[in-house]
């Protein structure tokens, strides 16, 4: 038996015929901070532990899985971790679109060559600190109609393809203008200010990246403006990040385009007192994006987030918290400032137009409201399944740095975390004392109107027609309408 199908221009009037509600945040979902990976590892932050890996977040709506990466690990790049991705699947309540029973499905080890991808820096895994070789910071990632991996990351900045096994297919040439030079014109994958005056901040690299609907553009976002961008020359003062544009079939960066960060005076405006405002140098560094993730062909939903909250860092989250927020961007009429350098001046040049943003989700006031904690890290954000009614989940993740602590040394230390905020470090291979317990990774389901939002789901080489809207969402509907245009 056919299963039914709903015309598309039945659907999107249905849609149209009223106002969208405001996105609503539904549950919280949270997962253990000693829940381990399937990596077959030995036990621990470095091995097996799942952690961190909400540093990106993937919906595949024809299988109904969904993917997370973390990062280069625990402990800043000065200890050896091989980068991977976790695969999960969840229970999604149709009515009410919350979420339960998080479920590891594998763990997929990144090589190339065979060789493990490792997130050590550059200098201390290739003895160079301008061979980026198999170093990996894993910030962003997307699922390509082929069912290949693409993965940003910080390091370089550099944006990386996969097979679905975890093997290196191919590299995409990064801008010239992003990569991180020293003053006589040398790459330095790892130093920062002063020692690198170009290029992409240290540890500010690509940590968003996304995928056009129909596979044919990637969408890396760095965290942060440039190094020398801004008044002083001096990235940290700036507003004005870039977003690159490249195409997929040749590797090549097409356009870059500017994202103007919310202005630091109207998030220490939301902090009370000033004795905790954010200063000059901080707009550029501590307020950054996390996430990108396309609507359409040209709208994206962009999380931006400041440095504080609950995290391993501050673990009882003393600091108050200016922003957590999620953007609607368009891209549409955004200039191209590829060969454009903002160097100087906070300002725009004459003539240059960024992305236009409209808060679409501000999460802090969402968690508040819920009595549920802020965390520092939120990383990772996707359009999850279809809803009854018209309505749609959207995913949205944190990366809680396996909840580990680091000293200067490096020794590396559990954040355990209890009741009436307390905490203690402990050595890595004891358990938390008492009541406390690990900083856990949390998952927010949210509620969003279809109306208004736009969303045209990924084209699938497996599923060319998609699915039904009865089955796992609106990928049929979107592959016939762009089979129509």
């Amino acid at each position: 038996m056919h299963p039914i199908r709903m015309p598309l221009a039945l659907v999107l009037a249905l849609a149209s015929a009223a106002a969208p509600a405001a996105p609503v945040l539904v549950n919280a979902l949270a997962i253990a901070g000693d829940a381990t990976d399937l990596s077959g590892l030995p036990a621990g932050p470095n091995g097996n532990r799942l952690g961190g890996f909400a540093s990106d977040l993937h919906y595949d709506r024809y299988s109904n899985t969904y993917y997370g990466i973390p990062d280069r690990g625990p402990g800043g790049g000065l200890l050896a971790y091989d980068t991977r991705v976790q695969r999960f699947t969840l229970n999604v309540d149709s009515a009410t679109g919350a979420i339960s029973n998080f479920q590891l499905q594998s763990t997929t080890m990144l090589t190339a060559g065979g060789q493990p991808l490792n997130g050590l820096n550059p200098a201390l895994l290739n003895a160079s600190s301008a061979t980026l070789g198999l170093s990996q910071d894993p910030e962003g990632f997307a699922v390509g109609p082929h069912g290949t991996y693409f993965v940003s990351d910080e390091y370089g900045p550099a944006v990386r393809e996969f097979s679905a096994g975890g093997e290196l297919i191919r590299s995409f040439t990064t801008p010239a203008n992003l990569i991180p030079r020293d003053s006589g014109g040398g790459v330095n994958y790892v130093d920062g200010r002063p020692v690198i005056v170009s290029g992409r901040q240290d540890n500010r690299g690509f940590e968003g990246l996304t995928l056009s609907p129909d596979g044919t553009k990637l969408y890396a976002m760095l965290q942060d403006p440039l190094v020398d961008e801004g008044s002083s020359s001096d990235g940290r003062r700036s507003r004005n990040l870039r977003l690159v544009e490249f195409d997929v079939a040749t590797g090549l960066a097409t356009k870059q385009m500017i994202y103007r960060l919310e202005d630091r005076d109207d998030i220490n405006a939301r902090i009370p007192g000033t004795a905790d405002d954010f200063s000059a140098t901080n707009q550029g560094r501590s307020i950054g994006i996390s996430s990108i993730t396309a609507l359409n062909d040209h709208e994206f939903l962009v999380i931006e987030r400041d440095n504080r909250g609950i995290g391993e860092a501050d673990p009882t989250g003393t600091a108050p918290v200016g922003s957590k927020r999620v953007y609607r961007i368009d891209i549409s009429g955004a200039s191209d400032v590829s060969s454009t350098s903002l160097a100087g001046d906070n300002a725009l040049p004459p003539g240059v137009v960024p992305v236009t943003k409209s808060l679409f989700l501000d999460v802090q006031a969402a968690l508040l409201a819920a009595g549920l904690p802020i965390p520092e890290k939120l990383e990772g954000l996707t359009i999850g399944p279809l809803l009854d009614n018209g309505f749609i989940d959207l995913i949205l993740g944190t990366d809680n740095d396996f909840s580990v602590t680091q000293s200067g040394s490096g020794e590396q230390f559990n954040v355990c975390t209890g009741p009436g905020g307390t905490f203690r470090d402990v050595a890595l291979d004891q358990a938390c004392p008492g009541a406390t317990a690990l900083l856990p990774t949390y998952l927010y389901a949210v509620r969003v109107e279809l109306a208004g939002l736009n969303y045209v789901a990924p084209l699938t080489v497996a599923e060319p027609f998609g699915l039904t809207l009865f089955g796992l969402g609106l990928a049929g509907l979107a592959a016939r309408r762009r089979c129509r245009a």
